[in-house]
Order: structure tokens, then sequence, then C-alpha cells
């Protein structure tokens, strides 16, 4: 009886939370939910999870399709800065430098295991949010950074946007190893990011302190 009475009083106090709080809950345990079973995840397995009807989920997102754009604008939008195009592209300090800044903060924002989970979710889903999330990254933080190189280049050999997908893809593979394919992660993945700028710095001949 007692362990009822408390069952009555938390369902209670779930129904009473403020719109916004509820919705944040939601959000954040769709989230976890899409990361577990995929995006093929149904609302009632998700409400259920919430302890709550289907149809108080659907007070809040009338979709499925709405929920799964408030998990994009979570997971994906939420973690870019709005400062990075701006710190990347400032010259005052060396190209090296703001590579190394970036992805230190990128990485330690993606390399966990929900992130991870539902972008390659997503991706296998052939859904758009993947789509629409890897063109925002492209426009806002590696075409900066393509120009910064290209004004930086010393070679005969300019820089394309394929490089900068490669220098990135290799970035983001530490953290899809991890938490995909569960195989170990380096010891130390700063070390790691700072070897891949590197290389990359040195092809197109720019050095340190430029």
């Amino acid at each position: 009886m007692d362990n009822q009475t408390e069952q009555d009083r938390d369902t209670a106090a779930r129904r009473r939370l403020p719109p916004q709080e509820r919705r944040e809950q939601i959000v954040n345990e769709a989230v976890r939910f899409f990361a577990e079973v995929g995006l093929e995840g149904n609302t009632r397995q998700l409400a259920k999870r919430l302890g709550v009807t289907q149809s108080l989920l659907f007070k809040y997102f009338a979709t499925k399709e709405e929920l799964l754009e408030a998990v994009y604008e979570k997971v994906y939008l939420g973690r870019l800065s709005n400062d990075w195009p701006d710190r990347l592209t400032d010259r005052s300090v060396p190209l090296r430098m703001r590579l190394l800044a970036f992805y230190t903060e990128y990485s330690g924002l993606i390399f966990e295991h929900d992130w991870m989970r539902i972008f390659m979710f997503s991706g296998l889903a052939g859904a758009a949010l993947n789509n629409r999330y890897l063109k925002h990254l492209g426009d806002v933080i590696l075409r900066p950074v393509l120009a910064e190189t290209a004004a930086l280049t010393s070679g005969p050999t300019q820089p394309t946007m394929e490089d900068l997908w490669n220098l990135h893809g290799g970035i983001v593979y530490i953290g899809i190893r991890t938490h995909i394919y569960s195989l170990p992660a380096p010891d130390n993945p700063e070390e790691v990011i700072a070897r891949a700028i590197d290389k990359y710095l040195r092809f197109f001949g720019i050095p340190d302190d430029a």
C-alpha cells in the first residue's frame, strides 16, 4: 500500500509540472529514447517511459516529426556556440590555436553516447536532420576555416572543402569508434586532435605561428 501511495504521489507530481518544465522533460527523455532504440521508436513507447499518456505527449508535440525537430535543436544546434565563427576567423590568433580551441570544445560536446547514436541512427534512416546539420556545420564552421586556410597557404596546392571534411571526419571518428563500435578511446584525445590539425596545416605549408 505504501508503495502504491508513493507511486500515486509521483504520478501526481509529474502531472503538476509547469508546461515549460514538462516540455523540457519530454525532450530530454526523447533524446535518451531515440539514442537507445533509433528514430523508428514510437511515441507510445516514449510516453510509457515518461509515465504519461500519449495524448499528453501530443499536447506538447503534435506529431513525431515535431518532436524530432525539438531533439534536433537540443542535440545538434544547441551544441554549436554562436561565437565559434568569429573566433575561428580572428586573425590575431594563429590558425593552429584557433583550430585546437574549436576542436577541443567541439569534441567535448559531441563525444558522448546520445549525440553519437542519434547522429548515426539519423544517417542510417536517411533523415533530413543529418543533412541539415552537416550543411549548417559546413556553412558556419568549415567554409570560414577553408577561407582562413587558403589565406595562409604557401604551397602549390589550394585547400578544398574535401580537405576540411577529411580533417573534421577524422576527428569525429574518435567519438564514433568509442560510442558506436565500443572500441577503446585514445588515452589523450586532445593529443590525437592536435596531430590531425598539425598534419592538415603542414600539408598546406602553414607554420604553427601563422
